[in-house]
Order: C-alpha cells, then structure tokens, then sequence
C-alpha cells in the first residue's frame, strides 16, 4: 500500500523530485576541485612577493665548517668587496688561526704533562715493587755474615723507602700541575677535546 499526500501524489516522488533540484541546484554553484587549484595557482603567481623556498641538500652543504661565508658570499650577486669587509676577514682569520694555534699548545703541553705523570707513576710503581725488607735473624742464625749482610741489605731498602717517598711527593706536585693547567686551559676558553685529551 501506497501512501499519497492529500493532493494525490506519491510521497516518494516528492521527494525524489526534491532531492533532484537541490542537487541540480548545487551543481550550478560548486566548483570543481582542479579550478580551485588553478585559481590559487594564478594568485601565487600573481603575487610578487611568493618566492619559492630554497631547499637544502647534501649536495648544498659545504664541506668544511668555516666555508659557511665562502658559500654565502658565492650565492649572493658578485660585488666588489668594500676595504673594511675585507680588512675584517682577514681579521677574522688571523684570529681563528690564532685561537686555532693556542689550542695546540694547550693540547701539547697538557699531554706532555700526561705523559710526565704516567712516567713518574711507573718509576713510583716499579720502585714500590722492588722494596722487600728482610729479617737478619732468619737468614743463617750462625753466619754472622749473612746478619750484616740483611742488615745492608734492610738499610738499602730504607734509603730506596725514602725515595719513593719523594718520588711520590713529585707525583702529587705533577699531578697538581697538570689540575692548573687544566683550569687555566679551562678559563682561556678552550674546548674540552683540549684540556681534558
């Protein structure tokens, strides 16, 4: 069983006819989607201050650090440099070859200060080692020799006692020495790879 409206016509139709004109309606009025991309593309290149962003590959990308200005200047409009721009590059360079320099003999001298304490402590450890105090008394009880003998011998080893307890005073003045130069290194403003090799 159908239902009609009070007018005779058949609801469905109604509303199929319904659903017909606003669909034609809105057809009339909507765009598609490639006019509204041509019509923002005309715009972009319409508008003189959209320029595309320059991107940046590995193949873009200097080599080496410092060559940051080198490729600057290369991308900009080649222009004589004016007296002062190069006067202060130069500068410039002088003073990274300088900072460059002072870093250097940072380095080496905090090494050779390395070096100078791993020597002492091996003269301290092998020193150390060697020590061996012996009992006169149990060598040969009746060799009277043997006794003066362990007694040089215990002697010798009390002058050797004596001079590791120097060499390990020196150890601690080095190692001291090494804590100020560190420090110093530190407040000159060197980088870590230099005062801590």
């Amino acid at each position: 069983m159908r239902r009609i409206s009070s007018r005779g016509f058949p609801v469905h139709i109604l509303l199929a006819l319904l659903a017909t004109l606003l669909l034609a309606n809105l057809t009339a009025y909507a765009q598609s989607l490639g006019d509204v991309a041509r019509e923002n593309r005309e715009k972009k290149a319409a508008d003189p201050s959209s320029t595309p962003p320059k991107v940046i590959t590995n193949a873009n990308l200097p080599k080496d650090p410092d060559a940051d200005a080198v490729a600057s200047a290369d991308d900009e409009p080649q222009t004589a440099p004016s007296p002062a721009n190069v006067e202060s590059s130069k500068r410039a360079a002088a003073q990274r070859a300088a900072e460059q320099r002072a870093a250097q003999q940072w380095k080496r001298r905090i090494l050779a200060q390395e070096n100078t304490i791993a020597n002492q402590r091996m003269r301290v450890d092998r020193l150390k080692a060697s020590i061996h105090f012996v009992d006169p008394n149990n060598y040969y009880p009746y060799d009277s020799s043997s006794y003066y003998a362990g007694l040089a011998q215990n002697r010798y080893q009390a002058r050797q006692l004596e001079r590791l307890a120097q060499l390990q005073q020196q150890l601690s003045q080095q190692r001291k020495k090494l804590e100020d130069m560190q420090e110093a290194a530190r407040h000159a403003g060197m980088h870590t790879a230099v005062y801590d090799p």
